[in-house]
Parts: structure tokens; sequence; C-alpha cells
């Protein structure tokens, strides 16, 4: 019974030394990934686009946006009409939480379906990097429907290929379950409370309307490796990771 009596008080002392441990608002340590996309990367011309207004509504009003169409030229296919090149597509979104993490970013698998998407596929995988550096990812196949028409009668389905990951101030991992534990970590031993960047990219493939030939799973799944290593080389600070 005594023994009882004097752990409660030290249970009680334990939980409020670690409330004082958590930063204050406004103490956020910076994710290590740039929010500044170049114009250019690796061949990909980035045309940058805003968010959607689901996103800005649905989002905390501090949450930020980097999300670009990324577009480069496929090798002797051209535009009949106009002779201008066919291109490869990309779509590249990089959601950087605010304040309250819950409210900025979450699962892929959760805001997806909205997009259109039905997931069919889901599975943790690695890309090797210059440096030793292994990047961890996570890779969804779905169907997205998208509307041909403005009064959305008319839809067409897309074959998708997603990579997704998250940047925290200085650590990069593909689960979100494993973040969620970082970021405790990190605020109960570190005293740390940071932002993390939620990445992702999309590329159809299969057969495309535009296109003169089907783009096959691995053709479409080498373009999106070999972007997000140079996407990974460019905007990510590898000095903080680690730290």
């Amino acid at each position: 019974m005594k023994l009882k009596v004097i752990a409660l008080p030290l249970v009680a002392g334990s939980l409020l030394l670690c409330v004082y441990l958590l930063p204050r608002a406004g103490d956020m340590a910076p994710s290590a990934i740039s929010m500044d996309l170049p114009a250019k990367s690796g061949g990909w011309f980035l045309q940058q686009k805003p968010p959607s207004k689901d996103e800005i509504l649905l989002l905390a009003a501090d949450t930020e946006f980097s999300k670009a169409t990324c577009l480069k030229a496929r090798e002797g296919e051209f535009d009949p009409a106009s002779g201008h090149a066919i291109p490869d597509r990309i779509d590249l979104s990089i959601v950087l939480s605010g304040h309250n993490l819950n409210d900025s970013i979450h699962r892929p698998e959760r805001c997806m379906p909205a997009q259109g998407h039905a997931i069919t596929g889901s599975s943790p995988v690695s890309l090797e990097l210059t440096g030793n550096r292994t990047l961890p990812l996570h890779r969804l196949l779905s169907v997205q429907s998208i509307a041909m028409d403005q009064k959305h009668l008319e839809y067409r389905d897309f074959q998708s290929l997603t990579y997704y990951f998250f940047v925290g101030h200085s650590s990069i991992t593909s689960g979100h379950y494993e973040r969620t534990f970082i970021d405790m970590k990190d605020r109960l031993v570190k005293g740390m409370d940071q932002r993390w960047a939620y990445v992702s990219v999309t590329m159809w493939y299969g057969d495309l309307p535009w296109l003169a030939d089907e783009i096959t799973f691995e053709e479409a799944d080498r373009k999106l490796r070999e972007f997000i290593k140079e996407l990974a080389h460019e905007q990510i600070d590898w000095e903080m990771i680690g730290e």
C-alpha cells in the first residue's frame, strides 16, 4: 500500500515533467527539405501549380504547399498536328505541416480516394542514393478515375504509380506510424517539435490516349525512381539528417 502511495506522486511528477519538456508553440524545428522547387530537374520541366480548393479547406491554415506538374519530352515522339514533342508527366506534391501536425498531413491512403484513386497495392520499398544513402519509400498502386468533361459526365480510368515519404528535421521515413513514434520520441527526449513534409510523386502508365506507345509499369517505375533520386539530391539538406 505504501509503495502505491509513493509511486503515485512519482508517476504524476514524471507526466508533468514530460509536459514541460514539450516545446512551446512557435519553437518548431524546420524540415530538412526545401519548399523552393527548381524550374528544371534532371531534364524535367517543373510547372508549379497551386493546391486544390479541397486541400486549402481541409488542412490547417499554416500548412505550406509546393506542387508541380513535371514534364519531359519522350524521345522520338511528336504530336503530328502541332509538331511539339509529346512529354511524360509526373505529378509532384510536397505538403509541409504547420503547428498542428494532425491537421496538416496524414497517410495518403486516407486522402487519395477523395482524388479519385482506388488503391490496389501498397508496399514499403527503398531507393539507393549516391553517398551510400538509402531513401525509404512507400509505393502505392491505384486506379484513378478522372472526369473528362466539365460536367463530370464522362470519366476515364488511369493506372497510377505513386511513391511517398516523410521528411522531418533530422529523420526520413515512409511509415506514418514510424513518423508518429519519431515525433513523440523527439519531443520527450530532445524537447523538440518539428515540421514534417509529406512528399509524393505520381505517374500514370498503361495505354494513355495521347501517347503512341503504351507505358509499361517497369518504365514508369524506373522514371519515377530516377526523378526521386534527383529530387532528393536537390531538395533535401542531408547534413541535417541523422543529427
